[in-house]
């Protein structure tokens, strides 16, 4: 009877089992609390296409709902270098790069939710200029088999949409919140919000809700956003003041 709590807490912290509430490092844009093994990777890509799908009708069928026109695309690569902790970077093709880091400092095993410590820093004119660090915590909480809930207060510096000029309100305060669901058994709906409880707020706040397949380590996932940010200074600049909407998708590659 002793062995069988040891044995399911040992088979809950096992990086490398699949998590099937959490089958990602990420819901949309925002960061998951789910971890790489150490010494292993996972690459992703986001493709955010740049037609509004919220025009004329006929317009935007005509370009294929937005597939005909031009996108905001990224690539990434994260690594686990120790137990609990990875890192990361990112570059989108506007010569965005950002570096990141996370670290699991309370698993749910031993309390209610779990918890990451989470820092990034991002410079456009590939990381020359303008530079962008936040920091903050990823709070979490599976539910069984079938869901996870995400709560993430971060800060993060130099959101003016014109980086160089002084203004008075140049930090902002972001509230990440977002929730995976299992629908079938490799099916999920997701959803996610970046709120701007205070500080600069440029655009409107960010908001996004997907539908993805897991396939052995793939992640294929359709999204659609009012914005086209997959960096955390892009997400809490928000999204274009019109308020459109776009069409979008992930891929992800677990290597273990």
């Amino acid at each position: 009877m002793l062995a069988v709590p040891r044995l399911a807490r040992a088979q809950e912290d096992d990086a490398e089992a699949l998590k099937l509430a959490e089958p990602d490092f990420t819901l949309i844009a925002l960061p998951s609390s789910l971890r790489v093994p150490k010494f292993k990777g996972a690459f992703r890509v986001t493709h955010r296409f740049t037609r509004p799908l919220n025009d004329d009708f006929g317009d935007v069928a005509a370009d294929f709902f937005g597939i005909d026109s031009g996108a905001s695309i990224g690539l990434e690569y994260r690594f686990g270098v120790i137990p609990n902790g990875q890192i990361g970077v990112r570059r989108t093709n506007n010569r965005t790069v950002e570096f990141f880091s996370q670290y699991r400092v309370l698993p749910q095993s031993r309390s209610f939710v779990d918890v990451s410590a989470f820092a990034s820093i991002e410079g456009t004119n590939n990381f020359k200029d303008s530079y962008s660090p936040a920091l903050g915590a990823i709070v979490s909480r599976t539910l069984g088999d079938w869901a996870a809930v995400y709560v993430e207060p971060i800060w993060v510096n130099n959101t003016n949409d014109l980086p160089k000029a002084l203004v008075d309100h140049n930090d902002t305060f972001v509230v990440g919140v977002g929730a995976r669901v299992r629908i079938r058994p490799t099916v999920y709906i997701v959803a996610e919000a970046a709120p701007r409880p205070s500080g600069n707020k440029p655009g409107v706040t960010y908001g996004s809700f997907a539908v993805e397949k897991r396939a052995g380590g793939h992640i294929f996932q359709i999204n659609f956003s009012n914005g086209f940010g997959t960096n955390m200074g892009e997400i809490a600049r928000g999204g274009p003041v019109d308020n459109d909407w776009f069409l979008g998708f992930n891929i992800s590659r677990k290597f273990f």
